[in-house]
């Protein structure tokens, strides 16, 4: 799972007439607005703005796990199936086809005949074999490979001849090959060596020469000025085509321009020095500028409906907190439950998003409309309930003054880490109001990303307000998150073994459906896992955005997806405008 990005600034003016007209279009969920114009033109450029650039270009190495580097590997990289993250339907890619053996747990995958890396060296199962290898490898430290466990067991995998890989499963595992999405394909040829001598993280960084960086993707990348851009050209040997025939991708040159400020990001695509945004969608504040370009025809806008990773108010619940002499209140369930009854999710979907975004009160939101359960518990604003459940613990306003204090008469006060000059040091600052009315003193400490992550890393904080991108739609494939033992199960993440009874049984349910092939009792199944997680709410989730995004008029067939990179997932198939020949 990657993490979120977007920074904040100042909120710009904005009128109501463009805030309605926000409204109107964010009030159809789901509803994606088509940019097609006409026949796709062939050749021609497109330039994307990115907020950060990448120190690897290796997705495999931990600093791979940045939202450039993933780029990256998205634009230069090919998967041997892949996830439509519009349909969320496994298609085809570098393999054509597989079988599935009667027991479940084995998949042939023939890959296709002639494909070649960019230098000409023809690819093979053997480079597949390679890539897991890479993946698996404890020295390389691989955030992908707990990804390719099934309940920490490891794929075996065979190629019989150049063209067959044979994958088999520890257990049966539902999501099946929806699980090698996140593995993009390495060049043997060009890492076998770097990986035996132990330096495989020297290779494929900035500074070096571009050409050994090799994918099977559609694009090359062929230059990286630090600090102004990245420039990609399409790879003459991708193996994909149109519908029609015709080779892809339809682009002929790619730039990301780095340009780390958000504001300026929107200025600069609405005077077309950009056609669009690689991360992040439109701020509700920036909408009805945004609006008033697309009405002039300078930019086009696109509804993708209510996003699927909200951010959360985590606590720091791992065993070294406990020592904390407020522990005794700060630890509590009664805690998070009165916080979560007593914050106005309304109000911080109305005064931060402008309207633009839907409480919610948990990870699963409507967006995610297969594990999304309209029957997992609720919490709409009741302070009274929230004062109830706080005097249950024995905090009381003792000297009234209007705050409250424990039994010893010291201050309810804790801290929420977040991430500075960005939408949630906003929202962090409404809960401090929000939650002075209960009598909750809150001290908000606003961190670069970076110092943020390394707090939690240290576990060094009371609670953070923060959020993470999932790296699918099915729940079972982030178990990172929901697996005590996991790596992002951010309150009390890595636990040797499950450090209260309700992670103990959504370990169980995690493990025990894994391979039920029956989606219907997947969904009743995960539907209890949410239900145990509300109810204990180590999270506390407050509203989801609705996501909005805009393009220049160049932009020609975009595939708009509720995941990051929201276009740049489908690049091979984007047009642009500035091109000569049509198809």
């Amino acid at each position: 799972m990657a993490t979120h990005r977007r920074a904040f600034l100042a909120v710009a003016a904005i009128t109501l007439a463009g805030v309605a007209a926000w409204l109107l279009l964010a009030a159809r969920p789901g509803r994606v607005a088509s940019l097609e114009t006409g026949p796709v033109s062939a050749g021609g450029e497109l330039i994307a703005s990115i907020r950060s650039e990448p120190s690897t270009y290796n997705r495999y190495l931990p600093a791979g796990a940045a939202a450039a580097t993933d780029l990256v590997s998205q634009l230069i990289h090919a998967r041997l199936v892949r996830v439509n993250r519009s349909t969320d339907q496994l298609e085809p890619a570098l393999a054509e086809t597989w079988t599935q053996s009667d027991d479940g747990l084995t998949y042939t995958l023939r890959v296709r005949e002639g494909i070649q890396w960019p230098d000409g060296v023809p690819f093979t199962s053997a480079d597949a074999l390679f890539t897991f290898r890479v993946a698996y490898d404890g020295s390389v430290k691989s955030p992908i490979g707990s990804a390719l466990q099934i309940n920490g067991k490891p794929l075996q995998i065979s190629a019989p001849d150049a063209r067959t890989i044979v994958l088999t499963f520890p257990e049966p595992f539902a999501p099946g090959l929806r699980l090698l999405d996140n593995l993009p394909i390495l060049p043997r040829h060009k890492l076998e060596a770097a990986l035996n001598a132990g330096r495989l993280a020297d290779e494929w960084t900035p500074g070096q020469p571009l050409s050994n960086v090799l994918g099977l993707g559609p694009f090359r990348l062929v230059e990286h000025v630090a600090g102004q851009r990245l420039v990609f050209e399409a790879n003459p040997q991708y193996f994909k085509r149109d519908p029609h025939g015709h080779p892809l991708p339809y682009l002929e040159r790619l730039t990301l321009a780095v340009v780390p400020d958000q504001t300026t990001e929107g200025l600069r695509l609405e005077a077309g020095e950009t056609d669009l945004l690689a991360h992040g969608e439109i701020r509700p504040q920036d909408y009805a500028a945004f609006k008033r370009a697309a009405d002039g025809g300078r930019i086009r806008l696109l509804d993708v409906g209510v996003g699927l990773d909200p951010d959360f108010l985590s606590f720091n619940l791992r065993a070294s907190k406990q020592s904390d002499p407020r522990w005794s209140w700060l630890g509590t369930p009664e805690l998070r439950r009165a916080i979560a009854w007593g914050v106005d999710r309304q109000a911080i979907a109305d005064t931060v998003y402008l309207g633009a975004a839907v409480p919610v009160s948990g990870p699963i939101t409507p967006g995610n409309r297969t594990w999304y359960s309209p029957e997992t518990p609720t919490f709409s604003h009741d302070p009274d309930r929230a004062r109830q459940l706080l005097a249950s613990i024995g905090l009381r306003d003792i000297d009234g003054d209007g705050m409250l204090e424990d039994g010893s008469g010291a201050p309810i006060r804790f801290s929420i880490i977040t991430q500075a000059g960005h939408n949630r040091e906003r929202v962090a600052s409404m809960l401090q109001q929000q939650l002075r009315a209960l009598g909750i003193a809150i001290d908000i400490v606003p961190l670069d990303q970076r110092a943020l992550i390394q707090r939690w890393s240290a576990a060094d904080y009371d609670a953070m307000y923060f959020g993470l991108q999932a790296s699918s739609t099915d729940p079972w494939l982030n178990s990172e998150f929901w697996l005590s033992s996991g790596a992002f199960h951010l309150w009390n993440p890595g636990q040797p073994s499950p450090a209260t009874e309700w992670e103990r049984r959504i370990d169980a349910l995690m493990r025990d459906n894994a391979g039920t092939s029956d989606l219907a009792g997947r969904q009743r199944t995960f539907a209890e896992m949410q239900r145990l997680f509300a109810e204990a709410l180590p999270s506390i989730y407050l509203v989801a955005p609705r996501l909005m995004l805009a393009v220049s008029p160049r932009v020609q067939n975009p595939t708009p997806a509720p995941q990051n990179p929201q276009l740049l997932w489908a690049a091979e198939t984007l047009g642009s405008s500035r091109a000569g020949s049509s198809r």
